[in-house]
């Protein structure tokens, strides 16, 4: 089975979308397809981080299964719209000739990253006809650049970029989202003929995260406002749909108490608004740390007490936080503050694994923390549930079965149909 993938991002860079292409095509490879890799020759982290990032896999090199073609971007990272803009429309215009030139596949699956990557898919179909499309949705386009202030709701780009979604799910044969929420916003945009669809969410690989391991601690708890201290670890990215006014209410109200630390290891747009926050208001329990690379992340989660995770009200079905999956096969606690109906809010109420809060609630995150804390008895009992919910549902050992099962019936000509199992729904 000849099988691509499209998407900006791919290791050695850090950006998640990366790392869950290579699960998938690595796995797909050592079933015996022809899995190509389409990806950019930028970084996640911008230029200075693109020379480390293509040291390796330079155009057409096979690397580890998978052939792993990267596409000349500028590499500007995300300084500005512009920048994000050349980027973006640069990797999409080489991707759609590679995608021309390409031999025909037999499922090309076109993620999110960038916006409308689905396009190349799209025309890869458009000269192969029996070709299928697969789009893999980690983030819903046009409601994301809307929510965000980056278009105007209604006006007359959004509208555009509608059509243009709306055009390209009607050649699409299956939509891939990561829970039910996102899944229905993704299906709104084609209106009429809509394509099948199927929740699965992302995960972490057993192999990261083995079953009995633990590993040693990041060596960065060894820094003097870390050490002895009750970490709530937020890891990963800060972007625009990660608020952090309840967070750094909370470590305001927990500052007294003396041995609790907010550690933020990753980056985003956020980041710098986050750092201001907490040096106007001295919140020295609030530490900021760079992007790790993703072995090491074990290791983050290790130190921590609990894991934090964030999601802005308006992003319910726009974005589904992948942070949630490490935290679980770390075994930790998660509390999480944000809208109810997402995949981090679901895992929580069906394992009861963490702390599910809303936005503005200081106190109850405040709370939430020191019962972390203090009750060792309930932090072990939720540490439980977190594992038991990564091995259950959100491990490669159950979805990537879940895509070989889709993939499988992509050969068949027959209508396609809809993974819907409750494993897979979370």
């Amino acid at each position: 089975m000849r099988v691509s993938f499209v998407n900006l991002f791919y290791p050695p860079d850090v950006a998640p979308s990366g790392s869950f292409v290579a699960s998938l095509a690595e796995h797909r490879a050592a079933m015996g397809d022809e899995v190509t890799v389409i990806c950019g020759s930028g970084a996640y982290l911008g230029r200075a981080a693109t020379r480390a990032s293509t040291s390796a896999a330079k155009t057409g090199l096979p690397v580890e299964g998978p052939r792993v073609i990267r596409v000349w971007t500028p590499g500007l990272g995300k300084a500005s719209t512009a920048h994000r803009l050349a980027d973006y429309l640069s990797f999409l215009a080489g991707a759609a000739m590679r995608l021309v030139v390409s031999p025909r596949q037999d499922v090309v699956v076109a993620l999110t990253s960038p916006p409308y990557a689905l396009i190349a898919a799209v025309v890869h179909r458009l000269v192969h006809p029996r070709a299928r499309v697969v789009y893999w949705s980690h983030d819903v386009y046009p409601d994301a650049a809307e929510e965000y202030g980056t278009i105007r709701a209604g006006g007359a780009v959004s509208r555009v970029l509608r059509s243009v979604q709306r055009w390209l799910l009607r050649k699409t044969d299956h939509v891939i989202a990561l829970d039910e929420a996102m899944l229905g916003r993704t299906l709104a945009h084609a209106r009429v003929g809509l394509p099948a669809g199927s929740v699965i969410p992302n995960w972490e690989r057993m192999s990261l995260f083995p079953r009995g391991e633990d590993p040693e601690p990041w060596e960065g708890y060894e820094a003097p406002e870390l050490a002895g201290r009750f970490v709530v670890l937020y890891l990963g990215n800060l972007g625009y749909g990660h608020p952090t006014s309840t967070i750094t209410g909370a470590a305001e109200a927990l500052a007294e108490d003396g041995d609790v630390t907010f550690l933020f290891v990753g980056g985003g747009v956020r980041y710098p608004e986050l750092a201001e926050e907490a040096r106007r208001r001295g919140l020295d329990d609030v530490v900021l740390r760079g992007y790790v690379p993703k072995e090491v992340t074990p290791s983050v989660l290790a130190g921590a007490g609990c894991a934090l995770i964030s999601l802005d009200d308006g992003s319910r079905g726009i974005m589904s936080p992948c942070k949630l999956h490490g935290a679980l096969a770390s075994g930790l606690p998660v509390v999480y503050v944000g809208p109810v109906g997402t995949n981090v809010d679901e895992a929580i109420e069906r394992y009861a694994c963490g702390s599910s809060l809303r936005h503005g609630d200081v106190d109850g995150l405040a709370d939430a923390v020191r019962r972390l804390r203090d009750d060792a008895d309930l932090a072990a009992e939720l540490s439980r549930n977190a594992r038991r919910a990564f091995e259950d549902a959100y491990c490669d050992e159950r979805t990537l079965p879940l895509f070989d099962e889709l993939f499988e019936h992509l050969r068949e000509p027959r209508p396609l149909w809809s993974v819907r199992t409750d494993r897979g729904r979370a």
